[in-house]
């Protein structure tokens, strides 16, 4: 077919050629003519908006945010050179379309496949149709049961004792300041590496060598996000079929991680044979009777999800409590109210904590956006008309950010949003505050999530005062990768928390 189109083309004249290259140029910018509710940046003829995309690469989140609320359905068009057609929305109603009413329609199909393939391989964040449903079923089941909670909260309890609590001892009597963001990411590591795989890394125990599997985690992270916020995805597939530069360098952290889980795989197994007792979520996998294939890719999607998402979230709401002193105090009488060890239940029962961090997570979520890929042509509720292998995102850090949906103060922190006139937290529709994603794919370790942060946040501020560091007086910069980070870390100084009845480190 190839060597007949040519053949073709070579015997057409000159004039014909600019006919039939006009021709192709028409048809591609009516791809990218939607309804009337399709709104965006300026499109020009071949490379669409590329220009201003390109303009405005580094304040991406920022610019969609200020076209979203241009635009009357909250809903816009990015087309661009080297690129899918993309659909970028801040609507609720689209949102609960896109990951409820229709979900069957949008998987994340093979444009989001590819990019993380190499590290999630088959796991269930990174899969579809039958396989998806298949592992969600599974890990569903796990999530579920109260000896992997009560595990989690034994595994926090001891990683905060024996680690993350002493060293901000320490700091506070050196009176020095730490970066808060590479603490709770280091101890969010070992944390997911227990629950997950049942062994610790130590990775936040600065008296030993670097974790190898931690670096490649990071490497392999960066670099995948990186591929998702490429202008044009054609460099480093290219780079990749070449295996140069840092497609290189991910194949080489794929494949450590790919081997050291394989390691820990078997040697479980062994243990497991000899009656070795574990509770993490690799042993339950293996118990289950699948393939080590499976389950490595199963875990490594674990230990990804875990690793930097509520490291991110807690990061900024530390920094915006600092700025607060007022909820400060009120996340302290509430924490003062809890004795002795902290279970699930009372962790649960942390309402005013709770609801501080839905705030600072719907101001800074952890991901600051997500897509889908449409399998077939559909219409969203504002009218907005979907072809198929469009790119739909809906985007949870613009969501935050517009006046139709949280009021004019939403720009603002106000827990009290999220807090009834009884002090019961209001839960926010998902598809309003898809922080945790919503519809059948749901994240499973949401409850986790929250006790993980909560155990943190009460552990931390019930002894301890964090004031950014006035060295680092400038305002933060958001950053989206595969989770969202502070550029250049949250260095803070940590003082001993004043008054009577300030937490000690034994009560948790």
């Amino acid at each position: 077919m190839a060597v007949i189109s040519v053949s073709f083309l070579d015997s057409l004249p000159l004039s014909s050629l600019l006919l039939l290259l006009l021709f192709c140029v028409v048809l591609w910018l009516r791809s990218f003519a939607g309804s009337s509710s399709s709104y965006g940046p300026k499109m020009h003829p071949v490379i669409g908006c590329l220009v201003p995309f390109y303009r405005n690469r580094h304040r991406l989140l920022d610019w969609y945010t200020e076209l979203l609320a241009s635009s009357p359905t909250q809903t816009i068009v990015i087309g661009r050179f080297g690129a899918r057609r993309t659909v970028v929305t801040a609507n609720p109603n689209n949102v609960e379309h896109v990951l409820r009413t229709n979900f069957p329609n949008y998987p994340k199909g093979e444009a989001f496949t590819d990019i993380l393939g190499d590290l999630l391989g088959c796991g269930i964040f990174n899969a579809d149709g039958q396989l998806w449903h298949t592992q969600r079923k599974l890990a569903s089941h796990e999530f579920t049961t109260k000896s992997l909670r009560e595990f989690v909260v034994e595994t926090l309890e001891s990683e905060a004792e024996e680690r993350l609590l002493p060293i901000l001892a320490s700091a506070c009597a050196d009176r020095r300041a730490v970066d808060v963001q590479d603490l709770l990411r280091r101890f969010a590591f070992d944390t997911i590496c227990k629950v997950s795989l049942g062994t610790n890394p130590c990775y936040l125990d600065a008296s030993l060598p670097e974790s190898e599997l931690a670096n490649a985690f990071e490497v392999a992270s960066g670099i995948s996000a990186r591929r998702g916020a490429a202008p044009m995805a054609a460099v480093w597939k290219l780079k990749r079929a070449f295996d140069v530069g840092s497609e290189r360098r991910l194949r080489g952290a794929v494949k450590l991680i790919h081997e050291s889980i394989m390691e820990l795989i078997r040697t479980r197994k062994t243990e497991m044979e000899k009656g070795t007792e574990h509770n993490d979520l690799l042993t339950r996998l293996i118990s289950g009777g699948h393939s080590e294939e499976v389950i490595r890719d199963m875990v490594i999607s674990f230990v990804m999800a875990g690793r930097d998402t509520t490291s991110a979230a807690l990061t900024w709401f530390f920094w915006l409590i600092s700025r607060r002193p007022d909820v400060e105090a009120e996340i302290v009488d509430e924490v003062k109210r809890f004795k002795g060890r902290l279970s699930y239940q009372e962790l649960k029962d942390m309402k005013v904590l709770e609801a501080c961090l839905c705030e600072s997570m719907r101001m800074y979520p952890p991901v600051a956006w997500d897509s889908k890929h449409a399998a077939g042509s559909d219409e969203l509720p504002d009218g907005t008309r979907i072809k198929k292998g469009d790119r739909v995102t809906y985007f949870p850090y613009g969501m935050g950010r517009m006046e139709r949906l949280w009021g004019n103060n939403c720009r603002e922190f106000d827990h009290r949003r999220w807090l009834s006139e009884h002090g019961e937290v209001v839960r926010a529709s998902p598809y309003k505050f898809p922080v945790f994603q919503a519809g059948p794919r749901v994240c499973l370790g949401k409850e986790m999530a929250f006790a993980q942060m909560k155990y943190i946040a009460a552990a931390v501020l019930g002894r301890f005062e964090l004031r950014r560091d006035h060295r680092h007086s400038r305002p933060p910069v958001f950053v989206p990768l595969l989770t969202a980070h502070m550029a250049g870390g949250l260095q803070m100084v940590v003082e001993k928390r004043k008054g009577e009845g300030a937490q000690s480190s034994e009560s948790y």
